[in-house]
């Protein structure tokens, strides 16, 4: 199978898995598939970050399809042994994602709703990190970028870290303070943003 469509199946698999299935299971628990959008008003910082959470799925659906149709040409010529570390780097990402979404149980959310409570989850990945699944996305991109390196890839991976910095630090930390307040503060204060103990937020 030649590499663009190895991506692409990767990708799918992802989608469907990460976002499909989750959605569908959430709704059968919850009777909510998860899903609250993008926040804020068009132009703000929070508002920009989820355009580019969008803006980064799209590139990465991109990517290989252009590579396919002959648009745009890999920036190196991977190997046989890049595409498969890139292969297995995007399943482990994917394994991760969908541990770190079945670990947050109902309080799964893809978005932030502010007058909305959930349970603050500490268990799982999240003793480790306190996002994993962001962690793991990054983790699931950086795969996609070994196996198909080109131009879509690469700004799908930058749209997809910038767009996870803002979401984090200008929607979900402080929305999370203000929900949790101390509990989360504590939390802040002795586990690592997205890497074991990088991050920490003092008191």
């Amino acid at each position: 199978m030649a590499r663009p469509w190895i991506a692409l199946v990767l990708f799918a698999v992802y989608c469907a898995l990460a976002f499909g299935w989750r959605s569908l299971r959430q709704r059968r628990a919850t009777g909510s598939t998860g899903f609250r959008g993008i926040s804020g008003p068009p132009g703000s910082v929070e508002w920009t970050g989820g355009v580019l959470f969008v803006v980064a799925i799209a590139l990465g659906v991109a990517a290989p399809i252009a590579e396919l149709a002959g648009w745009v040409a890999p920036l190196v010529a991977p190997g046989a042994a890049a595409v498969g570390l890139g292969a297995a780097t995007v399943l482990a990402g994917t394994a991760g994602t969908l541990w770190s979404q079945a670990a947050m149980g109902d309080s799964w959310r893809i978005g932030v709703s502010a007058d909305e409570r959930t349970t603050l989850v500490t268990r799982g990945p999240f003793t480790a990190v306190r996002n994993p699944i962001f962690s793991f996305m990054v983790l699931t991109a950086a795969g996609m970028l070994l196996v198909v390196p080109d131009p879509l890839a690469v700004a799908s991976l930058v749209a997809l870290v910038v767009a996870i910095e803002l979401q984090v630090r200008f929607v979900e930390e402080p929305y999370l303070l203000r929900t949790h307040g101390d509990s989360y503060a504590d939390y802040c204060a002795r586990v690592g943003r997205f890497v074991p103990g990088l991050g920490l937020r003092a008191r």
